[in-house]
């Protein structure tokens, strides 16, 4: 064999040497990988756990009830109004109500009267997004003191009390709705005629008239029990 014949047989035997090498270094990486420790499966989602996020433009609002001073809810609500107009956060602070409801009252001369009779007196409501530019707003505005909540933090109304004072039922024919009268008596109170043909007797309420603003009390006359139906305002409590 020629010295150029065994030159060749060299280069072909260290190249079949190094390639035998690689292979066996390669399958010792896949016999590591193979009986190496298994990762666990990730964890499933829980989307109730999933925080509340607000989409652009789409800001999440809620029913909340802010504390006001009392006797001035009228007047807070038609300034916090004015505010998020002049702010123009009107998407943010949709609605401000202040829950009432109509009842009748009677004058001394038996005239009867539609008033507005507010249903949580030193509060309002608000259907409004929360983020630090409202929060502010709200808080800023005179005659508020602050969210209901705990801890500092608004609490959104539950739904039961949106439906009781927000939602509240409508009847076909208000007309013919029965109206609530604001007579501050009830069946078996005992009161005081204040004037009149009986005043300054005393008796027991029997029957409370809603609809027509009246009262029959039970008065003791001449060792009788008498019947008497009188105006509510002509009585006082004992």
């Amino acid at each position: 064999m020629s010295d150029n014949e065994n030159s060749e047989s060299e280069i072909i035997d260290d190249a079949m040497t190094d390639n035998d090498v690689q292979d066996e270094a390669d399958s010792g990486a896949e016999e590591v990988s193979a009986s190496g420790p298994a990762l666990p499966p990730p964890a499933p989602v829980d989307p109730n756990a999933m925080p509340k996020v607000e989409t652009e433009g789409e800001p999440v609002k809620d029913w909340y009830i802010l504390k006001v001073a009392f006797n001035r809810e009228d007047s807070i609500a038609d300034a916090l109004r004015k505010r998020v107009k002049m702010e123009d956060m009107g998407d943010l602070i949709e609605e401000i109500v202040v829950p009432s409801e109509d009842v009748a009252t009677f004058t001394r001369d038996g005239k009867r009267r539609v008033t507005k009779r507010k249903l949580l007196p030193g509060y309002i409501m608000a259907f409004m997004a929360i983020n630090d530019d409202t929060w502010f707003l709200v808080r800023e505005t005179g005659g508020i003191s602050d969210f209901t909540g705990s801890a500092g933090k608004p609490m959104p109304m539950e739904p039961e009390d949106v439906e009781r004072f927000i939602n509240r039922p409508l009847v076909e024919d208000e007309e013919d709705a029965p109206m609530k009268t604001s007579i501050p008596f009830k069946v078996g109170d005992r009161v005081r005629v204040k004037e009149g043909n009986f005043e300054n007797q005393e008796g027991e309420v029997e029957v409370v008239d809603e609809a027509n603003g009246r009262v029959t009390v039970v008065i003791n006359i001449f060792g009788r029990s008498v019947p008497m139906e009188l105006d509510h305002w002509q009585v006082e409590p004992l």
